[in-house]
């Protein structure tokens, strides 16, 4: 093939990257709903389990839907390799649980999802990882929590609800000097506007269920990097523990990357015309969007993003003011789920991060008053007016 794809510009990687088709000549990527495979001779069979032939031989271990949603996504990364999971949070487990054991150590930015810190303050101590929050912007921070036996950050950035960045190049700088990887959750800024990989991240994890899928249909989540990292620290754990994507859903996320692209700068640019209602409305006390010039982190947002995302977090004051906006929509759905084709807003202190205890979500600025919303498809002048008429009513 005269075509090097990893040349392609990123619309290209998202509709042709990957695809295998089979001697039928299927226009659209075929879909294998098979458990297993089977072999032309017993030495055949035997080759394959020893890894010297080519092929396939379980669907928990590897599935051709499931390589070729793997490859177009790593193309688009710029990672050498991909590993799809059942969920966004078995990514997460499995991108931490494969470089750790008993007696090493892990630090995190404080501000993540509330099945992140979970992982981070509940699961990984179970089995003898230490763990260490830490305030995600600082980077002294970072630097001032390595020790001898840290293995692995994590970190999201934007995170979840905020918005708050973590200066990636800073922070892989400091755990590599330490020995440790750098595991970014990527899932807010999609590898359309940040590639952690290029800031020095080892690792990337996303919630396919969000931006790739981006039409509310099915869960799914990817763990991207180097083939030599993936191979060492996951290969085995995917093998044995089975987190593994539905064919189905594999199928589904490929023709959800097929307009990832197109949706998310669509989102995008609509987010960032309505941050203006926002910073003329008197019900909004507050509001972050990494591209709107107020944003306290703007200019790092300008250095390791090409974009601002789809996500606003507004403060409306209290939490009354915000269930009296939320209950005047008529419009944008009430739902915590975010990165959909439809415009969905959610109240994170009452749902995502209700099980976050209160001095925490005080310690992240998460007051009661904070509404998060996910900016879908819509026409920007419907959403302004809806938006417009229950801020009215908060």
């Amino acid at each position: 093939m005269a075509e090097d794809p990893s040349q392609w510009r990123p619309e290209t990687k998202l509709v042709r990257g990957g695809l295998d088709r089979s001697a039928h000549g299927e226009t659209a990527e075929a879909l294998y709903l098979t458990q297993g495979y089977v072999y032309a001779s017993a030495e055949l069979a035997e080759a394959r389990f020893k890894g010297e032939a080519p092929g396939f031989v379980y669907s928990r271990y590897a599935n051709p839907t499931n390589r070729m949603f793997e490859e177009r996504l790593a193309l688009l990364e710029g990672a050498e390799a991909c590993r799809s999971t059942a969920s966004g949070m078995s990514a997460v487990q499995l991108a931490l649980m494969g470089l750790v054991r008993a007696g090493d150590h892990v630090v995190a930015g404080r501000a993540m999802f509330g099945s992140c810190r979970w992982i981070i303050t509940q699961w990984l101590p179970r089995f003898g990882v230490e763990t260490t929050v830490v305030d995600g912007r600082d980077v002294e921070a970072w630097r001032a929590a390595m020790r001898p036996n840290t293995r692995a950050v994590f970190l999201e950035s934007p995170a979840n609800p905020l918005l708050e960045l973590v200066d990636l190049k800073a922070v892989a700088g400091i755990a590599h000097a330490a020995g440790a990887k750098v595991v970014v959750d990527n899932v807010f800024a999609t590898p359309i506007f940040q590639k952690p990989l290029e800031l020095g991240a080892d690792v990337v994890v996303y919630s396919a269920t969000k931006h790739i899928d981006g039409q509310g249909r099915v869960l799914g989540g990817a763990v991207l990097g180097a083939q030599a990292l993936l191979e060492e620290a996951y290969r085995d754990v995917i093998r044995h523990t089975g987190p593994t994507l539905s064919a189905f859903n594999a199928w589904v996320m490929l023709k959800g990357l097929e307009t990832l692209d197109l949706r998310v700068r669509r989102q995008a640019e609509t987010a960032l015309k309505l941050c203006a209602l926002f910073a003329a409305h008197p019900k909004v006390k507050r509001f972050y969007y990494p591209w709107d010039p107020s944003f306290p982190q703007h200019e790092l947002a300008g250095r390791q993003m090409t974009g601002g995302g789809t996500v606003i977090a507004l403060d409306l004051g209290t939490k009354d003011a915000a269930f009296n906006a939320l209950n005047a929509l008529e419009i944008i759905d009430l739902s915590n789920n975010l990165a959909d084709a439809k415009s969905l807003i959610t109240h994170p202190s009452t749902t995502t991060h209700r099980a976050v205890p209160e001095e925490e979500r005080l310690a992240l600025g998460l007051t009661d008053g904070w509404v998060r919303l996910s900016v879908g498809l819509e026409a920007a002048e419907d959403l302004e007016r809806d938006l417009s008429r229950a801020l009215d009513r908060a």
